[in-house]
């Protein structure tokens, strides 16, 4: 199942279970996991892109390794909701992703991800090299951080 809907994805999945959170780009795919309670996310590494084919079954032997139940992708809409091409590319593999992965797939507005992970980066003093190599991963952890706050409510009847 591919949805945007949380409560449908979180209907989807075992009881509880690992969740894998990414942040799809052009040039990489930033990683993070949810605990199996679902309290806390923990960014991962930033998977450098390759081709397709490699993407996904690097994605898949984690899923497998890490028992990933589910997946939260980024969905990049644009300021205004609403899709771009960046967006249907996104929507695109999150397809491919639920065919050869076979886990529900819940997309996540990512509108503001990366902007607030810089700037928390630039307000640790963190140097422009070391947020270049995190920002993918860490944004993939806000991502995943805001879909287990509304999974969080869907379980508390919200």
């Amino acid at each position: 199942m591919l949805t945007a809907d949380a409560q449908a994805f979180a209907e989807a999945l075992p009881a509880k279970g690992r969740l894998l959170g990414l942040d799809v780009g052009t040039k990489g795919i930033g990683l993070a996991t949810a605990s199996a309670d679902w309290r806390f996310a923990t960014a991962r590494e930033t998977l450098k892109r390759g081709k397709p084919s490699a993407d996904i079954e690097a994605l898949k032997t984690l899923a497998e390794k890490e028992g990933i139940t589910g997946l939260v992708i980024g969905l990049p809409l644009s300021m205004d909701g609403s899709d771009t091409t960046r967006t249907q590319s996104v929507r695109a593999q999150a397809r491919n992703l639920l065919k050869a992965l076979e886990r529900p797939i819940l997309l996540w507005d990512e509108r503001w991800s990366t902007v607030a992970v810089e700037r928390a980066m630039i307000e640790a003093d963190v140097s422009r090299a070391k947020r270049a190599e995190r920002v993918d991963a860490l944004a993939a952890a806000h991502i995943l951080e805001g879909a287990l706050a509304r999974l969080a409510h869907v379980a508390a009847g919200g």
